[in-house]
């Protein structure tokens, strides 16, 4: 793992032509109510499985509800032969600390006739 990166410079990141590939290692039930957007999900406990999908990327970001598992993530995918070249990092403080636009997905459930969200999708339930 090379560091840390601060959500505000992954967002500036993901605008570029060079955007980073973003990490979410939430279960897919969370990361459906709310992620990054052009974030992948990669469940924690899958991760170990998963590595070598990372092999010949130049820039990897892991992230998490608090910026504490994505450290771990990080540095397992940083510990992957097939990233040695890569930059691996997790975002400081996690999604909590995430100040721009969250995707979610949108079953046909929840979405009105027209496509609109549905009161279903109000409530406490925090993308995280």
């Amino acid at each position: 793992m090379d560091d840390e990166i601060d959500p505000a410079e992954v967002e500036s990141l993901l605008d570029g032509a060079d955007a980073p590939r973003v990490v979410d290692i939430r279960s897919p039930e969370t990361f459906d109510r709310g992620h990054i957007p052009g974030s992948e999900n990669v469940p924690f406990a899958e991760l170990p499985d998963r590595v070598a999908d990372f092999e010949g990327e130049e820039r990897i970001v892991t992230v998490c509800p608090h910026g504490k598992a994505s450290v771990q993530a990080a540095r397992l995918i940083g510990s992957y032969e097939g990233t040695a070249d890569a930059r691996v990092e997790s975002m400081r403080g996690g999604l909590e600390a995430w100040e721009g636009p969250l995707d979610a997905a949108e079953s046909d459930d929840e979405a009105g006739a027209d496509g609109e969200a549905t009161s279903a999708d109000e409530g406490p339930d925090a993308p995280f």
